[in-house]
């Protein structure tokens, strides 16, 4: 590892050289230096997982997200007591899952039972019926279904003539040739 990088703790520039080293090694196979490298970052990370309770805590939800768990991504962030400068990003985090999933059942369900709803917001069964409500969606409690309203398709960009002119010039030309 370049002592400079090491100094600035610019791990970025650390890491694309790691992967550069492995990558242009001769024959494909990198050098006992390059394994000892990553052998001691795999270590270094243990010890900072094991150092740092949050940390910790912020792979978990890492997890939950790489895996689409929503559900577990809601578990994962009320499950620990996050510090005052983590604490808004995990509620941003929180909020933007919940719009996200809004989204997905929204372009894929025309009904979802209220309590899978509910799991994938993140709200209990009450709050996630109010919250499709106020999102102009419908709510059946004889059912205990949720009936999302379909979002607008995206407006579709007219190309303007001489683009459009242009465009099939080219592809004319293209086919002549």
């Amino acid at each position: 590892m370049p002592t400079a990088v090491i100094m600035e703790e610019n791990f970025d520039k650390l890491l694309e050289q790691c992967e550069a080293q492995e990558l242009e090694a001769p024959g494909g196979i990198a050098t006992p230096q390059v394994y000892a490298q990553l052998l001691f970052l795999k270590y270094c990370y243990t010890s900072c997982m094991q150092a740092n309770p949050e940390l910790t805590a912020i792979w978990a939800v890492g997890q939950h997200i790489w895996q689409r768990d929503f559900p577990g991504i809601y578990t994962a962030i009320a499950a620990y007591q996050w510090s005052e400068n983590i604490l808004p990003v995990m509620e941003a985090l929180r909020e933007s899952t919940r719009q996200r999933a809004y989204s997905l059942v929204a372009q894929a369900y025309t009904s979802i039972a209220a309590e899978d709803f509910a799991a994938f917001v993140g709200y209990s069964v009450e709050e996630a019926v109010k919250g499709v409500v106020s999102q102009g969606w419908q709510a059946d409690p004889a059912t205990r279904m949720v009936m999302p309203k379909k979002p607008d398709p995206p407006p579709v960009s007219l190309v303007p003539n001489e683009q459009q002119l242009a465009r099939l010039t080219d592809y004319v030309a293209f086919l002549e040739n």
